[in-house]
C-alpha cells in the first residue's frame, strides 16, 4: 500500500509554513541568547576544602544570578570555572557565596577571557557552509545526470540546499523562545549541533531523491511523474522512519541521562533531526513535483 504523499502536499507544505513563520519570528522578534562562548566572560580557577560536584557548583554560581556558567573539575579539588564578565564587586561576592557552601577557597587564577566564537570566526564559518552548499548542488547535479527528465539533475541539487536550510531554520527558531522565555543559551556545541543537523539532513534528502532517480531509470514513458516520485518516497518512508527512531532514541537518552552540559546539545540534536527527516520525505520529493508542474 502506497500513501499519497505527493497528493497531500498542501498539507506538508502549510505545517512548514507554520514552522517556518513562527522560527523566523521568534529570531527577529528574541533574537539567539548568546552564551559565553560568543560573547567573552571570566575565567576563575579555584581550590576548596570542601566536596563539591560540577552540578552543585554551577547550581550555587547561577543561583547567585551570574547567568550560564561552566564549571569542569579536576583532581585536588580545583575547579575550572567560566562565566559571564565580572566586576570586582561581583568576583568578591562570589568568592564568598563559595567558600560559604563549600569551605575555605583559594583563587588561583581570575582572567577575563574573549569569546571562543568571535565575529571573523563566525563570518568563516557561515561562508563555508556556503560554500559547501554550492558544491553540494553542484555534486548532485552532476549525480543525477542520467535522470534529466523531466526535472533537470541540477534542480535536485537546489531542493536539496533548501530542505537543509528548513531543517536548520527550525531549531535555531525553537531555541531563539527557549533562550527568551527559559533562559537557553547558544554556545559552542549548539554550533556542532547545527552543522550535525545539516549533514543529516543532506544525507536523507539525497537517499529520498537517489530513490526517485532509480525509478526514473526504470519507468515506462505512461507512468506519470508524480506518481513515480510517490513510489520513491514511499520505498524511502521506511528506512527514513527506523533511521530517525533510532537516533532519537539515542538523543533522548543523551537528553535525560548525559548531564546538563550535553542536555541542549542533545534537545538541538533532536529537533533538528526529526524536522530533517519530515522535510527530507514530505517536503523535497513534494517540491520537486510542484517545480517540474510549473516549468509545463
Amino acid at each position: 500500500m502506497q500513501f499519497p504523499i505527493i497528493k497531500q502536499r498542501k498539507i506538508w507544505f502549510g505545517f512548514s509554513a507554520i514552522l517556518l513563520v513562527a522560527s523566523i519570528y521568534g529570531l527577529v522578534a528574541y533574537g539567539l541568547n548568546l552564551g559565553v562562548d560568543f560573547t567573552g566572560g571570566s575565567l576563575i580557577e579555584l581550590r576548596i576544602s570542601g566536596e563539591a560536584s560540577n552540578t552543585q557548583m554551577r547550581e550555587l554560581i547561577e543561583s547567585q544570578g551570574f547567568g550560564e556558567v561552566r564549571v569542569q573539575a579536576s583532581e585536588g579539588g580545583d575547579y575550572l570555572i567560566r562565566l559571564q564578565a565580572l566586576n570586582e564587586e561581583q568576583h568578591q561576592a562570589l568568592l564568598t557565596a563559595i567558600e560559604t557552601s563549600f569551605g575555605e577557597t583559594e583563587e588561583l587564577r581570575f582572567d577575563f577571557v574573549g569569546p571562543v566564537i568571535g565575529a571573523e570566526l563566525a563570518r568563516k564559518a557561515i561562508w563555508s557552509v556556503v560554500v559547501l552548499l554550492i558544491l553540494i548542488v553542484l555534486y548532485v547535479a552532476w549525480a543525477f545526470r542520467k535522470v534529466a527528465h523531466p526535472v533537470t539533475s541540477w534542480k535536485y541539487g537546489v531542493l536539496t540546499m533548501v530542505t537543509a536550510l528548513h531543517d536548520v531554520i527550525v531549531p535555531l527558531g525553537v531555541f531563539a523562545f527557549l533562550g527568551h522565555f527559559y533562559g537557553y543559551q547558544v554556545d559552542s556545541a549548539f554550533v556542532a549541533a547545527i552543522l550535525t543537523i545539516l549533514g543529516y539532513s543532506i544525507n536523507d534528502t539525497i537517499v529520498v531523491f537517489d530513490r526517485t532517480r532509480e525509478n526514473l531509470a526504470q519507468r515506462s514513458s505512461e507512468d506519470p511523474f508524480e506518481e513515480v516520485v510517490n513510489r520513491g518516497v514511499n520505498q524511502s518512508l521506511a528506512r527514513s522512519l527506523n533511521t530517525t527512531l533510532t537516533t532519537l532514541l539515542a538523543l533522548v537518552a543523551v537528553y535525560f541521562f548525559g548531564g546538563d552540559t550535553t542536555r541542549q546539545f542533545a534537545l538541538a540534536l533532536m529537533i533538528g533531526i526529526a524536522t530533517g527527516a519530515y522535510s527530507s520525505v514530505f517536503i523535497a520529493s513534494p517540491l520537486l513535483v510542484v517545480w517540474e508542474k510549473w516549468k509545463r
